[in-house]
Formats: C-alpha cells, structure tokens, sequence
C-alpha cells in the first residue's frame, strides 16, 4: 500500500478522521505493517498496550477467554483494535488471533502524542469527540440507572 493508501484508511476510522491531513501523514508514515498467518497472535489478554491495530486485510478474532470455545468477535478490514490504547496505557481486554493471512498496521501510542502535540487542532477535534462519546455513556449510564430502579419498586 502507498502512503496515501494508507492515509486514506486511517481517515475512515471515526477519531482519527478528525485530524488534519498532515497530522494523518505523520501518522501514516510512522505506522508499521505487519503480516500474520492464520493462528497467530496478534497480543494476548492482560498485556500491556502501547498502541492500536488497524486491520487492512483478513480477519482477526477477539478472545476474552482462552477457554476453546469460539472468538467473542471476529473483526476484519476497516476495523481499529485497541483505539483507546492511543491515548492511554492499559491491559488488552481480549486476546487477539489471526484468522486467516492477515495483515495490520500498528499505530504507536508514542507516535500518535508526538503527533497530537504538534496538531494542537487535531487534539481539539479528538478531545471533543472523546468528551462527546462520554457524555453519550453517561446518559446511557443514568437511563440503565432509572431502568433498575423501576424494576426494584415493583
């Protein structure tokens, strides 16, 4: 893929559409492919993150338990795993496994502050669309809220 290839698809994930194009080359530009094969793992639940996948083709299952029985979730092209991984440490919730050749592009943490930094109006729109998803759980939040308390009246 070129660089404006992938450009292109990291401009189509919701956040990071949100940035200005030059701080989505740095991006880009700074991003690793890498190529899987069927079976292999990707990153493992309860590790520690530093970054996100962007999956640019095949598929990748999404495990929270190693217990046998089928992915949680299967995700293919288009799909970003790990986006909050982007902006914060944290443990992978789920353990990550090629399905089938797989290839992703791994977008650093490290990269993606350096960036942010210097696109302060990217950082603006990223930060408002993050306090507008929160705002939208809250609300979710409150109405699950007053949900059960009307079931522990009756």
């Amino acid at each position: 893929m070129s660089l404006n290839d992938d450009i292109a698809l990291l401009a189509r994930q919701p956040l990071l559409g949100l940035m200005d194009r030059d701080a989505l080359r740095l991006v880009a530009f700074a991003a690793e492919t890498r190529s899987l094969r069927a079976g292999d793992v990707l990153f493992r639940r309860g590790e520690g993150s530093d970054g996100a996948f962007l999956v640019i083709s095949g598929a990748v299952a999404l495990k929270r338990e190693d217990d046998g029985r089928p992915a949680d979730e299967v995700v293919g092209p288009g799909t970003l795993i790990g986006e909050l991984a982007l902006f914060t440490a944290l443990e992978r919730p789920v353990t990550a496994i090629a399905r089938e050749p797989t290839q992703v592009m791994r977008l650093a943490r490290s990269v993606m502050r350096r960036v942010l930094g210097e696109s302060p109006d990217s950082a603006q729109a990223i930060a408002a669309a993050v306090a507008e998803r929160l705002h939208a759980f809250n609300s979710e939040l409150a109405a699950i809220g007053t949900a059960l308390r009307a079931i522990d009246v009756r």
